[in-house]
């Protein structure tokens, strides 16, 4: 088969992608021409952001509407972070209050579409500083985006912990 390294789950994806099964049996057939456009997604960055149970958001910085441009996200990192150094969740915090930090939207948004996640992100924790949550013991965490081998998942980090060189910040550019 000449696409036998695509699964049954990516082929019915690309098929709902397209429009469903009608559309691609007027594609192939001829009657229907497909259009390809380069829009890239909008994530609305002032959305209220996705609360996990016994959680509570602490504090959201909003972004605007952010358009996923690779071009424009940057992995932040504290001189603290360099090398076998590391720094504790709390102080990175208030050293990230003077950048642009993005919040837990885009990771949620990033989990749901795993195909924009790029390749480099692997063997490094996420973090997405903008969204701080406080769960029911009283600690504060940070949600951060990793690949577990096989899929990326949201985990979250307790800011009384540290963050070394593999716990980038995510940074919207200009």
């Amino acid at each position: 088969m000449k696409y036998g390294e695509l699964n049954l789950g990516q082929i019915e994806a690309l098929v709902n992608v397209i429009g469903g099964l009608e559309v691609v049996k007027s594609l192939i057939g001829g009657t229907v021409k497909a259009v390809i456009t380069t829009a890239k997604p909008i994530i609305d960055m002032d959305a209220n952001p996705y609360v996990p149970n016994n959680w509570k958001v602490e504090s959201h910085k909003k972004g605007g509407q952010l358009e996923w441009n690779l071009e424009r996200i940057q992995l932040y990192f504290s001189e603290q972070q360099n090398g076998d150094k590391w720094i504790e969740g709390n102080k990175l915090r208030k050293e990230l209050k003077t950048q642009s930090v993005c919040n837990a939207n885009l990771l949620d948004y990033l989990l749901a579409h795993s195909e924009l996640i790029p390749e480099s992100w692997k063997g490094k924790a996420i973090c997405f500083w903008g969204t701080i949550y406080r769960y029911s013991d009283g600690n504060l965490y940070v949600r951060y985006l990793c690949f577990n081998g096989r899929s990326w998942s949201g985990y979250c980090s307790w800011l009384d912990d540290g963050f070394g060189s593999s716990d980038p910040a995510v940074v919207a550019g200009k």
